[in-house]
């Protein structure tokens, strides 16, 4: 028979095991830091610092609209393609001398409805979200080529290039644009999901579809929603990483997607749907960020960082599934 001391002693390991679940994401950033400036002295540089967080600001911004949709216990396999589709729209249209003021809101706009298409054939079609994006994704990848005729498309040399390669490759205060941009997708993703009735029902829906349509809530409109989401800030990322190249290369963001699918499940977010934090996906970015930094400094082949990041993601799918239980 247990005594009230033993009992709470349990409770206690219990919410310190909680509590450790729910923050792995930022300890692993931390370890992953301490570790990597023992390696590098010029690890903690300031150089360095920006650098990274410059790095992993296309990523996070992509998956930060990924979250949206795993929330809803979906996947989005197209953002990669989305990117290089609307990357190449964005430069196009820079080259033909359009303002970054209207291009760049025009990329979105199209990403948005790229992503709401997948959204339509999931809600609608009822056809598995895996299918929808992976064909999605075949597709855009095709599309791309076609408006590219496979070669990069340069932003030119005018006065709205300049403008628009500021979006990519400009500072502001010392620090790099692209870096703003991330924290304030995070901000907005912040207040939607955790300040909004739309973000709630897109937690209701990936805690359980049927008992939120019991509860009057539009479904299909929330899925189309969320895809449309994915691919805005898809298309917002593809911008911003034309602009610092100076092109668009008709091969960007392979890859991309399970980036941001990995970023999204280290920072916590549960492929069941239902569960999970934008803060936490922020710093799944960064602890791939930091590693993939970590890892070129100690002079690592691209191949075996492959390996390490398949390795990070799965260890984190298994932290995640023995916390459902």
């Amino acid at each position: 028979m247990s005594t009230p001391s033993s009992s709470a002693s349990s409770a206690r390991r219990i919410d310190m095991m909680r509590l450790l679940v729910d923050n792995k994401a930022l300890i692993a950033l931390a370890l992953l830091i301490a570790v990597s400036a023992g390696l590098s002295d010029n690890f903690l540089s300031t150089d360095n610092l920006l650098n990274v967080l410059r790095q992993t600001s296309i990523n996070a911004i992509i998956a930060m609209g990924v979250t949206f949709v795993i929330l809803t216990a979906g996947i989005d396999l197209s953002v990669g393609a989305v990117l290089a589709l609307t990357g190449a729209f964005a430069a196009s249209m820079t080259a033909a001398g359009l303002s970054p003021w209207l291009s760049v809101p025009g990329t979105i706009v199209a990403g948005a409805a790229l992503g709401a298409i997948s959204g339509l054939f999931v809600a609608f079609g009822r056809i598995q979200a895996f299918i929808v994006t992976l064909v999605a994704m075949t597709v855009l990848r095709g599309a791309t080529l076609v408006y590219t005729d496979g070669r990069p498309v340069s932003i030119g040399v005018s006065e709205a290039a300049d403008s628009f390669w500021n979006l990519g490759g400009g500072y502001w205060l010392g620090v790099p644009i692209p870096i703003y941009m991330m924290f304030f997708v995070y901000v907005l993703c912040w207040g939607v999901l955790h300040h909004t009735r739309f973000g709630r029902h897109v937690y209701a829906v990936g805690g359980g579809e049927k008992v939120a349509r019991l509860s009057g809530i539009n479904v299909n409109r929330i899925k189309i929603s969320v895809y449309a989401i994915a691919g805005a800030f898809a298309a917002l990322a593809g911008a911003i990483l034309a602009a610092r190249l100076g092109s668009a290369q008709p091969n960007a963001g392979t890859g991309y997607e399970l980036d941001a699918i990995a970023a999204v499940v280290i920072g916590g977010t549960s492929l069941m749907g239902g569960r999970g934090r934008i803060f936490g996906t922020l710093i799944g970015a960064l602890v791939i960020g930091v590693l993939n930094n970590a890892l070129n400094i100690m002079g690592v082949s691209s191949y075996y960082q492959m390996i390490a990041k398949g390795a990070v993601i799965l260890l984190a799918v298994l932290i995640d599934s023995r916390a459902q239980k």
